[in-house]
């Protein structure tokens, strides 16, 4: 029961603090896996992939991941719950408010200082995870060679993705069968 209270009160905390959507649930979800151990930086690259694969929000999909792997079915469910209540209980408020407030000079100051905010925390979130994706940090400070730093299948991988879609404009889900064709093919 610990554990499932454990874990609600994680997820409420991202639910509370994660403004901007899913992507901004990365970093969250980028200290928690430090802190706890429930899941690996990997495992959060793969989630992140499963997640904009699957239909849903990134955040939520996440959270249900999470949950599942740490408790189960009610592992994920509350979760899943811990993270969309803080959300709403804000989002009902601020709706009740918001007319008598939306052209108040201080209410669009804060909107205006948290769009920064929101993009800091996606831009984080996207440096961390390209990183854990094209580098290997313990192989480089295990041997010191900056040959070990790069894992270099993936890196050309990211490269010639970057290029094809720069290139060809087609459907999202037309890349993602590529790269899992190429995941499978070349055992990634």
């Amino acid at each position: 029961m610990m554990l499932l209270l454990q874990l609600a009160f994680e997820f409420a905390k991202i639910g509370l603090f994660a403004i901007g959507g899913g992507p901004a649930t990365i970093p969250f979800l980028y200290d928690m896996s430090e802190r706890l151990a429930w899941f690996s930086i990997d495992d959060l690259g793969n989630m992140i992939a499963i997640s904009q694969c699957t239909p849903g929000p990134l955040g939520i999909n996440m959270a249900t991941y999470v949950g599942y792997s740490v408790h189960g079915i009610v592992g994920g469910i509350f979760a899943t719950v811990a993270l969309v209540v803080p959300s709403l209980i804000i989002i009902i408020s601020i709706s009740k408010v918001l007319d008598k407030f939306k052209n108040n000079v201080y209410i669009l100051k804060i909107f205006a200082l948290l769009r920064p905010c929101v993009v800091g925390f996606i831009v984080s979130a996207v440096l961390t995870i390209f990183l854990s994706s094209v580098c290997d940090h313990a192989s480089f400070l295990e041997s010191g060679k900056l040959n070990d730093l790069f894992l270099w299948k993936e890196m050309l991988l990211f490269i010639g993705m970057t290029f094809f879609i720069r290139k060809y404009k087609h459907h999202q889900i037309v890349y993602i069968a590529i790269a899992m064709i190429i995941g499978i093919v070349f055992q990634f």
